[in-house]
């Protein structure tokens, strides 16, 4: 990912509005062994898949433990698993870096135009991963999954970050990496820069 380049498509953009893993910063091998382990914790036989794991990028960790139940029939407890996560993933901080060119067109628009993060982390892992990377100040607001009330693909959080941004949503450039974002961002009627990942996007 370090050799990607990407142009913003619009000349008239008035915000930006990043995703943050997998898109601003590459933490989803990070997110991926928090999840293994944290599965691991409940004592339960979990498959969980890298490749499933991808097609879920950007859905909220609460939303994904409810598919696994669903899948294989278990009682997992969804606050439990996320709780787990979470504690397993910010072990691994020191460890995620940003992804430069996506960093790059974020810096250079800092100041210049109203920008957000909006991802389907929770706000205490976004906040921490944009501190401990010293992004943090480069962005006007952050909006987490358990700030709207439907997460990616539903395109609330994007919906958010236009609103607390006061710019009108055709008005915005989103870059994102993951299927159920790029679809989030489209619903909103944003346009979108898919960052090309871990996963497939065709």
């Amino acid at each position: 990912m370090n050799d990607i380049e990407l142009k913003i498509p619009k000349s008239d953009y008035k915000a930006l509005i990043f995703d943050l893993d997998g898109t601003l910063v590459d933490s989803m091998p990070a997110h991926f062994q928090a999840w293994c382990k944290a599965l691991e914790d409940q004592g339960q036989a979990v498959v969980f898949p890298e490749d499933v794991f991808y097609a879920m990028g950007g859905r909220p960790t609460r939303d994904i433990v409810e598919v696994i139940n669903g899948e294989q029939g278990l009682h997992l407890d969804a606050d439990q698993v996320a709780s787990c996560k979470k504690r397993h993933y910010l072990k691994s901080l020191p460890f995620v870096e940003l992804i430069p060119a996506v960093a790059k067109i974020a810096e250079e628009n800092r100041g210049r135009v109203p920008m957000a993060v909006a991802s389907g982390s929770s706000r205490e892992v976004v906040e921490k991963t944009l501190q401990n990377l010293g992004v943090s100040d480069w962005f006007d607001e952050v909006i987490s999954s358990n700030e709207v009330a439907n997460g990616k693909p539903a395109p609330d959080v994007f919906l958010e970050a236009a609103s607390r941004l006061g710019v009108d949503p055709v008005d915005c450039v989103v870059f994102e990496d993951a299927r159920s974002g790029i679809i989030a961002a489209r619903a909103a009627g944003m346009e979108v820069v898919a960052v090309p990942t871990h996963l497939h996007l065709d």
